[in-house]
């Protein structure tokens, strides 16, 4: 009988990834489910203390920057320095909570290309430009 565990993560995809690796031989059927829980407690972790970083610069919104200045802050989560290297400096994006920016509809987008195509087209075949 195959018990059905409650993993937040899937663990055939937890599985497949160990074996992509060929010093992995046969892993254990509780092997994906235990990494698949702490992975969940990892994430959890990090995410509760972008979200304290968030609330401290009175924020609406957790963004990249809150979750960078968590990860160069918190001792726990040193290894990770690296992959958020690139991202914006936090105390420049997050002095100041910016609006959200409006994204474009595929309506406007629709609107606007015959505008973009007309300002392309005002050069005749055969013309050089001078």
């Amino acid at each position: 009988m195959k018990k059905k565990y409650k993993t937040k993560f899937p663990v055939a995809r937890i599985k497949k990834i160990m074996q992509l690796d060929e010093d992995v031989g046969k892993v254990a059927q509780a092997t994906p489910v235990l990494i698949s829980k702490a992975l969940e407690l990892f994430m959890q972790s990090l995410i509760d203390q972008a979200c304290q970083e968030t609330r401290q610069r009175n924020a609406k919104r957790l963004s990249a920057a809150h979750l960078k200045k968590t990860i160069e802050t918190v001792e726990q989560f040193d290894f990770l320095k690296d992959m958020v290297a690139s991202i914006p400096d936090p105390t420049e994006a997050m002095e100041e909570d910016p609006k959200p920016t409006r994204r474009r509809t595929a309506k406007s987008a629709k609107q606007q290309q015959p505008q973009q195509e007309a300002v392309d087209t005002t050069q005749q075949p055969g013309q050089e430009e001078t």
